[in-house]
């Protein structure tokens, strides 16, 4: 078995705010990040698969198949967004980079099977890079 990664980058704002917690609350356990007006990263994701070489191609996945599921299906989606604001699932949800990576996850393995039919490749693992510090990954 081969893994392969590919990586793309988007740019996005999110206010870490819990509605279980107060203000003070908010404040205290989510820092700077609570700003009432947001704050952006540029994110960059990695997205991995799984397979085996393909005989007739010599390759485990086909990348600008996989270019166009992420790019329609992630970055699109998510680039220059105000997660808070503009997106259904963070209305409810607090947009961390752990629940935007379970997001990512979610979406990409349900547009998975239109864009790769069959057993091969398979998606392994998501990982997001917040910052040069941060780092989140989700396994498949």
């Amino acid at each position: 078995m081969i893994l392969v990664s590919r990586r793309y980058k988007f740019s996005a704002s999110h206010r870490l705010q819990s509605f279980l917690f107060s203000e003070q609350e908010n404040r205290e356990v989510f820092g700077k990040c609570n700003n009432p007006f947001g704050h952006g990263h540029n994110y960059e994701i990695e997205v991995s698969v799984r397979g085996e070489i393909d005989p007739g191609s010599g390759r485990v996945v086909d990348l600008a198949r996989l270019d166009n599921l992420v790019t329609s299906t992630i970055v699109e989606r998510y680039d220059h967004r105000y997660l808070n604001e503009e997106l259904p699932e963070f209305k409810t949800e607090i947009p961390t980079t752990e629940n935007l990576g379970r997001q990512i996850e979610k979406r990409l393995a349900e547009a998975w099977p239109s864009s790769f039919p069959g057993a091969r490749p398979a998606l392994a693992r998501i990982r997001i890079f917040e910052t040069e510090r941060n780092m989140i990954e989700v396994d498949h």
